[in-house]
């Protein structure tokens, strides 16, 4: 019976990650198109290799964290350690829930961390680029204006951009460097302005005038994101109430009276209500979180 959850579970998992892959290529804009026709017959960055180590320090390094190095391998022993007390302790549920759990909790605090991080890197961007403006109108070039606008701005985003920084020092273009960044962190205002800059290599042009009309369109959108939180606070209260009310119900029945819930789980009928109740309420947080997403 547990084998069969089991293989149940990674199914519905496995169907799940399907559907995003899925989803996520069906999203493709032209964007990417557009920055290849102008990149053409550019130097370019030498493409990352894609492993699961260099995924796992990219999410630590987006997230304003060091990367694992020697660390990972002590993270990996207490890890075990406690997928084997969870088994030993609690039998295949325990089993199930340490394998699940701890990394589940780390990928959801990294993607806190790299959502907190970026929102105030975006929040600092039009500061940096209004100091690159002004270092542009007193006759400075667009490389050193902008490189002067990273040294003039605070942290979070100035220690990011450093990797801007080093890729110029390097002889990567302006350009370049900035859709590396923009790519690592993977947020729109950071693929307009590396568009923008892609233009003006490629074409010329006001490059002041270039840098304030991203300045305005910047803080419009962060203008507009704000109204929108604004309008939706009640919505998005509500979706977490939704979302914990059966889990602290739980928790509840679990420490006030466990009895009911193990006897329920000792009987065949009651483990697969308790079983499709937890399915329906990761499917139902899936849902919500999807809902919020696209408001």
């Amino acid at each position: 019976m547990f084998v069969s959850v089991l293989l149940g579970l990674i199914s519905l998992l496995l169907l799940g990650l399907s559907i995003r892959l899925f989803y996520t290529s069906m999203r493709k804009t032209g964007r990417k198109r557009v920055l290849s026709r102008l990149g053409q017959g550019q130097p370019v960055l030498a493409p990352e290799t894609n492993t699961t180590q260099n995924r796992l320090d990219r999410l630590f390094v987006r997230a304003g964290l060091s990367r694992p190095g020697e660390r990972q391998g002590l993270w990996l022993g207490i890890w075990g350690l406690l997928v084997l007390v969870g088994a030993v302790q609690a039998g295949g549920v325990g089993l199930l829930l340490m394998l699940l759990l701890p990394p589940l909790a780390l990928r959801l605090y990294l993607t806190w961390r790299y959502q907190r991080r970026v929102r105030r890197m975006v929040e600092q961007l039009p500061s940096a680029l209004d100091h690159a403006v002004r270092s542009l109108k007193s006759g400075r070039t667009l490389v050193d204006a902008f490189l002067g606008g990273i040294e003039a701005s605070t942290d979070p985003l100035r220690e990011a951009m450093g990797r801007v920084r080093r890729n110029v020092e390097l002889g990567v273009s302006l350009a370049d460097a900035v859709h590396d960044f923009a790519e690592f962190y993977e947020r729109e205002e950071f693929r307009f302005l590396a568009l923008g800059l892609k233009v003006n290599h490629r074409y010329g042009g006001n490059a002041s005038e270039l840098l304030e009309n991203l300045i305005k369109l910047i803080r419009e959108r962060e203008q507009g994101n704000r109204q929108l939180r604004a309008m939706t606070g009640e919505t998005r209260m509500t979706a977490v109430v939704l979302a914990l009310l059966p889990v602290g119900m739980a928790g509840f029945f679990l420490v006030s009276n466990p009895g009911y819930l193990m006897h329920m789980w000792d009987d065949d009928g009651g483990r697969r209500m308790l079983l499709m109740a937890f399915g329906l309420q990761v499917f139902g947080c899936l849902a919500l979180w999807r809902m919020l997403r696209s408001v």
